[in-house]
């Protein structure tokens, strides 16, 4: 038999096989090829990728040398620091930075200095301590932080960090952070939520947060007066925990006010006694509140007020103020005018033996009588009934007539002091009149 003559179909499909095979055999030798070694080529990196190490050895040498030359010319100081920021990666070492000018080199955790890096001696640790040279370090760091903002975090952290390691520098050291830092507080460049450092338990514990805290006061006063410090610690929630720079045992009005005042800082005892009683009012407030909320007996709530009166050495006067506001402000008032005044009535006839309890001196009655015309200027809808509210506590034994008669004549308020005179006019002259018939009977029988 003779063979087959080959297809065209046939031809096309061996053709396609041998370029496929081919194809391949090419690809695998290529892939072959591109095989990395070791010896082969290296692919660069951006800079940007590769993670720069920590390392402030070089930073340190640069800032130590500098301040070598320059000495003790703060002025001089100031012109190489802001200099150097230009060279020096400020952002990446502040710590560092910080540590040096403070203490001459870098700190290790406690506060002691690395004994393997070059130090300097030209340092706020060794310059002289008096208020005037703190002043102008204060100033040299003052305008390090004005060149280079970004400084200005990382420096309140180093504060921070500094106050907690009080207790490995010595008595002269701390006594210069302490001056510096409350120069640098009156003028504002750092916070007074730094304070939080001083409240660690060790430094509390051991007497250190205290002792600084009278230098740190001091330089703080020197520099502006009580007014800044108190509102600078009110902005920052520290007016209220002044107290806690003592341990629990001596945590006590009596103790700060003597250790401070001893110290010569009576104005700073005054502030957190004065803080104290406000917060002791805030908080017998909210409780008498409470207490009226619930329905408590007057005789419970009388027994409660006077204890607590006692607890935080209030006076009459301050507390009579806090119990008409707590009495006025358990109840929803109607807003009608009209409606008001009885409501008001009733109201206040139900908590006539409370205020009564806490009104045994003229002085208490004025304060109530003053308290109650404000609360009826700033209340529109209560003016009308100031003269009513009068009448049922003079009748309840809770106001007298010299209270009223005193009230009326010279000692009332400026606010809406036209109407409510003019309301008590009547009320006044039959107040008068029954004096006179008083006086005149006492006459007669005599």
């Amino acid at each position: 038999m003779g063979s087959e003559t080959p297809t065209l179909a046939s031809l096309h499909l061996v053709h396609n096989r041998f370029l496929s095979a081919l194809i391949s055999v090419s690809f695998m030798n290529n892939q072959k090829q591109q095989k990395p070694t070791l010896t082969g080529q290296r692919f660069k990196t951006r800079k940007r990728d590769e993670k720069e190490r920590f390392d402030p050895t070089q930073f340190q040498e640069s800032i130590v040398q500098g301040l070598n030359q320059t000495g003790t010319d703060l002025e001089a100081v100031a012109k190489f620091l802001d200099a150097s920021g230009a060279k020096l990666d400020y952002r990446r070492y502040a710590e560092t930075l910080f540590d040096i000018l403070v203490a001459g080199g870098m700190l290790a955790p406690g506060g002691t200095l690395s004994d393997d890096m070059t130090r300097t001696e030209f340092c706020l640790f060794t310059a002289q301590e008096d208020l005037e040279t703190m002043q102008a370090y204060a100033q040299v760091f003052n305008k390090l932080i004005r060149r280079y903002k970004y400084l200005e975090k990382g420096f309140e952290e180093e504060i921070k960090k500094l106050l907690l390691f009080l207790k490995g520098f010595t008595e002269s050291e701390r006594n210069k952070l302490a001056m510096l830092t409350g120069i640098l507080l009156a003028n504002g460049s750092i916070s007074a939520s730094i304070l939080i450092s001083l409240y660690n338990e060790n430094l509390v514990k051991e007497g250190v947060s205290a002792a600084f805290a009278v230098k740190l006061f001091k330089s703080w006063i020197h520099e502006k007066d009580i007014n800044s410090v108190a509102a600078s610690l009110r902005k920052v929630g520290m007016d209220n925990r002044l107290m806690e720079l003592f341990p629990a045992n001596k945590r006590s009005c009596e103790h700060f006010s003597k250790y401070f005042t001893d110290a010569g800082l009576k104005e700073l005892s005054d502030f957190a006694r004065n803080q104290q009683s406000i917060g002791a009012r805030k908080e017998l407030q909210k409780e008498l509140q409470e207490m009226m909320a619930r329905g408590d007996p007057q005789k419970e709530i009388i027994a409660f007020t006077k204890e607590e009166m006692k607890k935080a050495s209030l006076s009459e006067q301050a507390l009579i103020s806090i119990i008409w506001t707590s009495v006025m402000s358990s109840m929803e008032w109607n807003k009608k005018e009209e409606l008001v005044t009885e409501q008001a009535i009733k109201h206040l006839k139900q908590y006539s033996d409370l205020l009564k309890a806490f009104t045994s001196q003229g002085l208490s009655e004025l304060s109530l009588l003053l308290k109650i015309q404000e609360y009826c200027y700033d209340n529109i809808h209560f003016m009308k009934a100031f003269q009513k509210i009068v009448v049922l506590l003079y009748k309840a034994d809770v106001l007298s007539e010299e209270a009223i008669l005193k009230w009326y004549s010279e000692a009332h308020l400026a606010k809406g002091k036209s109407v409510f005179l003019e309301q008590m006019k009547k009320f006044v002259e039959w107040l008068k009149n029954a004096e006179e018939e008083s006086e005149s009977d006492e006459e007669e029988a005599d």
